[in-house]
């Protein structure tokens, strides 16, 4: 029984592999060491995929084999569920069991259903919004190109081999100096012929950072930190020596716009501009050793809370791979703006998150981390890692906002984190069928009210559970 349970059948995500290489299937068997008749059997889910063909893969093709786990596909599973929950769909009548044989057996078929779902959402909010907004003289429309690059890179598990070389090829090139941000800035006067200045905020008008292409100058704002000048002095550095490469990872993509390749090559830039404030190596060596540790890494490599965190999702080279993380940022109105589920966690998209994964008391408490353990409903635990971070603003004053970073509960021991306890929670009110949370704010989409005059519980809905 065990070994029957421990058999991977996964098919579908072997055949869409295959079809994105763009590989016969004698081709893609070649590669793998196994017959085409094996590897037809495999693809129809009447064999497993086995141990050795795993290794290939990761080994040939340089993924991480899990990709093929069952739990992989948690994001899709979510948006699904999310799909599955709204009343428009009410009568089809379809539970977690038809959502999960759908995105086993058709993932593209499972991807199609959750982008149209997102697309009938995105345009009713748009529709709601343009009727808003022409009732009051205005007009409007609504778009979704940051969900898209947050899609992709989910679908890249935000890791790009690439990026990570020339970074770390550049990091290599920088001349000795006191600092790294002095190093930077030595790279930028004599490779490019540029200098960097520190200005005034009055003068950059509310820019942090601007690059005069004529003055030859890279003009910082003086609201930034030590960390944060190096940063955009290697963002500068990327844009001026890596420029060709960012264009062709933000083309990869075939479904964005052009709004969300604009923003997701910016994101690029950036990631390539952490790889060189963090080389991959060291900074993966330096992750083990100290146990993740956040403090310890932000001290080591000179940089801040949040750039650690978003450094830590990016670990995912085969034969050097971190702990899988999530990450999130939100604002004190609830707001994310930033997110990654790094396979592991599912994040609803719309609806908010829930009250009590309790990030937002980083706010009351800026000063510490908070740690908290969360459970959910379906019994998977994760551990979460929350602080207030906080940014100046031209006008004066800061911007306040809650970072969280968390993996699977099973890591506790590779981590200097630990929970308490594990407190149920959900991806939010409106997919979560708690009926004992009395901190829920709306009732689950796919479940009918149950209204009894006579009664009020401690939860402020009460629904039928068949």
């Amino acid at each position: 029984m065990a070994e029957a349970q421990e058999k991977l059948f996964a098919g579908a995500r072997l055949r869409r592999m295959r079809r994105d290489l763009g590989h016969s299937q004698a081709q893609f068997a070649d590669s793998l060491s196994v017959s085409p008749s094996y590897l037809n059997l495999m693809e129809r889910n009447q064999r497993p995929v086995t141990a050795r063909v795993l290794l290939a893969l990761a080994e040939v093709y340089d993924i991480d084999v899990r990709a093929f786990a069952a739990d992989s596909d948690r994001q899709l599973l979510a948006d699904l569920k999310e799909a599955a929950a709204d009343p428009v769909l009410k009568g089809a009548d379809l539970d977690q069991r038809d959502l999960t044989d759908l995105a086993d057996a058709h993932p593209r078929a499972a991807e199609a259903l959750a982008r149209l779902y997102q697309a009938y959402r995105d345009t009713s909010a748009a529709a709601a919004d343009l009727a808003l907004r022409a009732e009051e003289g205005g007009t409007g429309a609504g778009r979704s190109a940051l969900e898209e690059v947050r899609d992709a890179l989910d679908a890249a598990q935000n890791h790009y081999p690439a990026l990570e070389s020339a970074a770390e090829a550049l990091r290599k090139a920088l001349p000795e100096a006191v600092s790294l941000e002095a190093a930077l800035a030595a790279r930028l006067r004599t490779a490019h012929g540029a200098a960097v200045r520190v200005y005034d905020d009055a003068v950059m008008a509310g820019a942090l950072r601007r690059f005069d292409f004529h003055a030859r100058k890279l003009l910082l704002s003086d609201l930034l930190t030590p960390s944060a000048r190096a940063f955009h002095i290697a963002v500068t550095l990327v844009q001026l020596e890596l420029g060709a490469m960012l264009d062709a990872e933000a083309d990869r993509p075939q479904a964005l716009g052009a709004d969300a390749r604009a923003l997701y090559r910016a994101s690029l830039a950036n990631y390539a501009a952490a790889a060189v404030l963090m080389p991959y190596d060291a900074f993966h060596r330096a992750a083990e050793a100290s146990r993740y540790d956040i403090d310890v890494l932000r001290r080591r490599f000179s940089v801040s809370f949040e750039q650690v965190c978003h450094r830590l999702t990016t670990l995912n080279r085969p034969g050097a791979r971190g702990i899988a993380f999530f990450m999130i940022r939100v604002d004190p109105a609830g707001n994310a703006s930033k997110r990654f589920g790094g396979g592991v966690l599912a994040f609803a998209r719309s609806g908010g998150g829930c009250v009590r994964w309790r990030v937002h008391e980083a706010f009351r408490a800026p000063e510490r981390i908070h740690v908290q353990g969360l459970e959910l409903p379906d019994g998977s635990r994760f551990i979460s890692i929350a602080r207030a971070v906080t940014r100046p603003l031209p006008s004066g004053g800061a911007a306040l906002a809650a970072i969280a970073l968390g993996c699977e509960a099973k890591e506790a021991g590779r981590i200097a984190y630990a929970p308490t306890g594990f407190t149920p929670v959900g991806l939010s009110c409106r997919l979560c069928e708690r009926a004992d949370c009395a901190e829920r704010a709306f009732p689950p989409l796919q479940r009918p009210l149950r209204v009894d005059p006579h009664v009020q519980g401690a939860a402020p809905f009460a629904f039928a559970h068949d």
